[in-house]
């Protein structure tokens, strides 16, 4: 289990542990893990060209460096309640750092906090700043938005009971906090019965509430101002577009008027043929209209589809070779009898077979598998 230590120790009259600071020049929108301030100009690339630049900017090319650099390359880590064979955020970093020590991600989030959790993703501290004021931009453009602030107006006074027990007891679980006798039972309602866990999420997006670490699966939570450091705020219009010319430079490329433009610091170069697994939430392939621009790889996630009606199968990885995405495989983790079972592997129509028992054998260590289970014959 993830320690969180720092708001109990509070109350005992403890010392915090220090946030590592962002840099000035991240807070003014300097270079530091900030983009420079200044407009980006994109130079045309090739096809070809962009398959490579797309892999290596993306930390596919066996350039992996550590695992807290690695998550600075990418930008953020998506996080998916979904583990057929391992959480997408500890998959994706398997797909570049191979069987690395799992701890290692707890301990840089809820430790030594040069990561934090926020909507679903996992962050470099350093982009905190440009987080913050996403936090305090809520418009209510989107219909969800506009749900979410009905919400908390109908509910103020479970939202004060919430923020106060999370101030006298936190952190806390969301099962350890009570709310049937506090939350509107409007028969119309739209909420359900997630009543808190949905006043933390609302809470968490706006910056009122963090999550400061997880019992297995479940989040921890506490008052946002005991967990995230104290910055200068970054106006909303820049820091979105300090974030979306991170965006660019972490995918590499980017598809204008029918053709690939490269990111200034985009580096090309041959890229080795190693084979590996992508996780459905890795960013190379995350945009599936892109992935098919690039490689002409057309890839649904089928979990909510039928089974009678899916193309392939449930939880299904891209296999990738050097800069070419050249099949399918799903693997399935048995936790039970901890068998890791391959249900089947398609290739595409232009690529050659290849051994995925390396990479197989590799993703068993890694998940702590005793065994691979069939078929043998496609490995």
């Amino acid at each position: 289990m993830a320690r969180t230590w720092w708001p109990a120790a509070a109350r005992a009259g403890a010392t915090p542990p220090s946030w590592p600071q962002p840099t000035s020049s991240t807070r003014r929108g300097g270079s530091g893990n900030c983009e420079s301030a200044k407009s980006l100009k994109s130079t045309a690339v090739s096809l070809a060209q962009a398959r490579r630049i797309a892999v290596r900017a993306q930390v596919l090319d066996g350039s992996a460096d550590g695992l807290l650099e690695t998550v600075r390359r990418l930008g953020f880590l998506q996080i998916d309640p979904i583990s057929a064979v391992a959480p997408p955020q500890r998959l994706v970093l398997w797909s570049r750092l191979g069987a690395y020590d799992s701890a290692e991600l707890d301990r840089l989030l809820w430790e030594e906090r040069k990561l934090f959790e926020w909507g679903a993703f996992i962050w470099p501290i350093e982009d905190f700043p440009l987080i913050r004021a996403r936090m305090r931009r809520r418009r209510g453009k989107y219909k969800f938005e506009q749900r979410g602030a009905e919400f908390l107006r109908t509910n103020a006074r479970f939202k004060r009971h919430l923020l106060r027990e999370l101030e006298e007891r936190g952190p806390l679980l969301s099962r350890e906090i009570e709310a049937d006798l506090m939350v509107s039972r409007d028969a119309h309602a739209w909420w359900g019965s997630r009543k808190v866990t949905l006043m933390l999420e609302l809470l968490e997006r706006r910056g009122v509430v963090a999550i400061v670490g997880r019992r297995g699966s479940q989040r921890l939570w506490d008052l946002a101002e005991r967990w995230y450091p104290e910055v200068e705020s970054v106006p909303w219009l820049e820091a979105e577009r300090l974030l979306e010319e991170k965006r660019f430079r972490a995918l590499g490329v980017r598809l204008e008027n029918g053709g690939w433009r490269a990111h200034p610091d985009a580096e090309d170069g041959p890229v080795p043929r190693r084979v590996t697994f992508l996780s459905p939430f890795d960013r190379l392939i995350h945009d599936r209209d892109r992935a098919e621009a690039l490689w002409n790889f057309r890839y649904r996630l089928e979990m909510y589809v039928p089974k009678a009606k899916r193309e392939y199968g449930y939880y299904v990885l891209p296999i990738l070779r050097g800069d070419r995405l050249i099949g399918r495989i799903e693997p399935a983790l048995d936790r039970k009898t901890g068998v890791l079972q391959v249900n089947g592997i398609w290739w595409q129509d232009d690529a050659r077979p290849v051994s995925v028992q390396k990479p197989l054998n590799d993703l068993a260590a890694f998940v702590g598998a005793k065994r691979i289970g069939q078929p043998k014959a496609a490995l």
